[in-house]
C-alpha cells in the first residue's frame, strides 16, 4: 500500500531536519549528498500530484509588479536611453551584478528598511536575498575586485517588500538607474557633479518643474547632538525625520517621543531646525547659531554645504538646488552630503509638511511637492565593510527614480492621446496582387542586407488595402509595392504613407532611395 500524502510530508520534514543537522555538523560531502538525494526523491513523490482539472485560479501579476506592453516599453526605453546619454557624457562606465546576493552582504546596511529585503528559500547551499538597491552590490564589487576608483553607471531591477502604490510609481520590482564616483578626491568636486547629473537628466526628460534638496549627514548628527539626542539614537531619529516628506511634523514628533523614547524638549528643538530651508544665506545663519557652533560635526557639515553650494553655483544650479534641513534619507550607509530630486506640483501630497524658507529674512510657504524622482549622497565607509583589512574607498552617487518618472510620462501620454510607434520599421514590402510572395522575399532580403528595417505580411496573398492599413496603423513611413507590370521593367512603386504619393524606383536603386527619403522626412 502506497504512502499517503500526509505521510510523505512527514518523511520530508524528518529528512530535511537530518540534512540540516549534517550540514551544521560539517559532515562529509558524500554523506550530505546521499541524504539530500533521499530528500529529493521524497519530494519527487509529491511531484506527480496533478491539481484537479476544475481548479480555478486568477491570472494576474504578483502584488507590486506589472506588465509593460509595447507602448510602455517604447516610452521606457526612450527614458533610459536619455539617462544613459547623460551618464556617458560624464564619463560613466557600465557594470552589472547578480540580481541576488549573499544575505550577509545586504544585512545591516539599510537601517529600519532591512525588513523590506526579500529573502530566498534555502536551495541546499548559500543563504541568499534579492538585491534591495544597486549601491551595496557596487560596494561589494569594489571590495571583491580591489578597485579603488571608478565612475560607473548601472541600470537594473531591484526588489523591496514594500507596500506598493502603483499609481505613484512605487513597486516591489522596479528599475534603478545609478551613477557613482568612487575614489579619493578633494571635497565636494564629485558631489557637485552628481547634483549636476541629476539636473541634466530631469531637464532632458522634461517632466516638469523640480528642485534638488541638499543636506549633510554630519550636520544632521551635529544637530541631533545639539538638540540632546543620545548618540546611540541618531540613526533611529534620522529615520523618523526621513518621513517628513510623507507625514506632518506632529506625526513625526509623536513617533520620536512615543516610539523611539526621545525627550519631548529634544524633539521640539529638532522641530525648529527641520522646518528650515534656503540657500547659502541659511548656511551663514546656522554657522552663527550658538547651539550648532558648539558641535564640531555640525560645523563640518555646514562648511561642506557651503562649499557644495558654491560649486553648484559655478555649474549654474542656483535656481535648482535648495538646502533643506528636513532631508534625512534613512539609509545607514550615508556619511556626508545627501540629496533628493523632487517634482514640484500644484497640490501637496497627503500629509506633506509645510516648511519655510528663510530667504531675505522672510518666511514663505514651500511649493507643494508631488514626488521624489532622484536621491543619493556620499557613503565613504560602505566599501570598507566588505574589505578584509577594512580599506575604505570613498564614494558618492545618485539614483534616478525612473518608475516615478515613467508614471508621470505615461499619465501625460494618456492625457494627450499621443500614440507612440512601437517598432522602428522603415519600409513595408507589399504585393499588389496574388503570386508575388517569392518576389517579396527577394526584395526584403535586399533591404535587410542594406541595413534597412523592413517587414512584410506572413500571408501568401494578402489584400493590398489590408497591407496599407497596417502601415498607417503602425506609422511605417514607406511602402514598397510590387506588381507584375513594374517588376517586368525592373521597377517597384515606392509609396509615402502620410501623403500617399507613389513613384517608380529601379530595384537596384531602392535601398539608396529609401535612405534618401528617410533623411529628408
Amino acid at each position: 500500500m502506497s504512502d499517503t500524502r500526509e505521510q510523505i510530508l512527514d518523511q520530508i520534514k524528518v529528512q530535511g531536519d537530518l540534512v540540516r543537522q549534517l550540514k551544521a555538523a560539517k559532515e562529509s560531502k558524500e554523506k550530505i549528498d546521499e541524504e539530500v538525494a533521499r530528500l529529493l526523491a521524497l519530494k519527487a513523490k509529491l511531484g506527480g500530484d496533478a491539481p484537479p482539472t476544475n481548479q480555478k485560479f486568477t491570472l494576474k501579476t504578483p502584488k507590486g509588479t506589472r506588465d509593460y506592453g509595447p507602448q510602455q516599453m517604447m516610452l521606457r526605453q526612450g527614458v533610459l536611453d536619455k539617462i544613459v546619454q547623460v551618464f556617458k557624457r560624464h564619463g560613466g562606465e557600465a557594470i552589472d551584478t547578480p540580481v541576488f546576493e549573499l544575505k550577509e552582504v545586504l544585512t545591516g546596511k539599510y537601517g529600519e528598511d532591512s525588513k523590506l529585503i526579500y529573502d530566498l528559500k534555502d536551495q541546499g547551499g548559500e543563504i541568499l536575498s534579492m538585491r534591495y538597491d544597486l549601491t551595496v552590490p557596487l560596494a561589494r564589487y569594489l571590495a571583491m575586485n580591489k578597485i579603488s576608483s571608478i565612475k560607473r553607471y548601472h541600470i537594473a531591477k531591484v526588489y523591496r517588500r514594500d507596500n506598493p502604490a502603483m499609481t505613484k510609481g512605487r513597486y516591489r520590482e522596479f528599475y534603478q538607474c545609478d551613477f557613482d564616483i568612487a575614489g579619493t578626491y578633494d571635497p565636494m568636486l564629485a558631489d557637485a557633479e552628481c547634483v549636476k547629473i541629476v539636473v541634466e537628466i530631469l531637464d532632458t526628460l522634461d517632466i516638469g518643474d523640480f528642485v534638488i534638496k541638499l543636506n549633510h549627514r554630519q550636520l544632521l548628527d551635529g544637530m541631533f547632538q545639539a538638540c540632546g539626542v543620545p548618540a546611540d539614537s541618531f540613526r533611529t531619529i534620522c529615520s523618523a525625520v526621513d518621513k517628513l516628506d510623507k507625514s506632518p511634523w506632529a506625526d513625526v514628533r509623536k513617533e520620536m517621543v512615543e516610539e523611539k523614547g526621545l525627550d519631548e524638549a529634544a524633539a521640539d528643538r529638532i522641530g525648529e531646525y527641520v522646518r528650515l530651508s534656503g540657500g547659502s544665506e541659511l548656511v551663514e545663519q546656522l554657522l552663527s547659531d550658538a547651539q550648532l557652533k558648539a558641535v564640531p560635526n555640525a560645523v563640518k557639515g555646514l562648511e561642506g554645504m557651503q562649499l557644495l553650494l558654491k560649486y553648484c553655483s559655478l555649474f549654474g544650479l542656483d535656481k535648482r538646488v535648495r538646502f533643506d534641513l528636513s532631508l534625512a534619507r534613512g539609509l545607514d550607509y550615508y556619511t556626508g552630503v545627501i540629496y533628493e530630486g523632487v517634482l514640484q506640483g500644484e497640490s501637496a501630497a497627503v500629509g506633506s509638511p509645510v516648511k519655510t524658507s528663510q530667504q531675505n529674512g522672510e518666511q514663505a510657504s514651500e511649493q507643494a511637492t508631488v514626488g521624489s524622482v532622484a536621491g543619493g549622497g556620499r557613503y565613504d565607509n560602505l566599501v570598507g565593510m566588505f574589505d578584509p583589512r577594512g580599506k575604505a574607498v570613498p564614494c558618492v552617487g545618485v539614483s534616478i527614480g525612473v518608475e516615478r518618472i515613467f508614471s508621470v510620462l505615461e499619465a501625460r501620454a494618456a492625457a494627450s492621446g499621443l500614440k507612440l510607434r512601437t517598432s522602428d520599421v522603415e519600409a513595408y514590402v507589399a504585393s499588389a496582387h496574388k503570386g508575388l510572395h517569392e518576389q517579396r522575399l527577394k526584395v526584403l532580403n535586399q533591404l535587410w542586407d542594406a541595413g534597412i528595417k523592413a517587414e512584410h505580411s506572413y500571408k501568401l496573398n494578402p489584400k493590398l488595402l489590408v497591407q496599407l492599413q497596417h502601415c498607417e496603423e503602425h506609422q511605417i513611413p514607406l511602402v514598397v509595392v510590387l506588381g507584375d507590370a513594374e517588376l517586368a521593367q525592373g521597377l517597384v512603386k515606392l509609396r509615402e504613407v502620410t501623403t500617399r504619393q507613389e513613384t517608380n524606383v529601379k530595384l537596384e536603386e531602392l535601398p539608396a532611395e529609401i535612405r534618401r527619403r528617410l533623411q529628408t522626412a
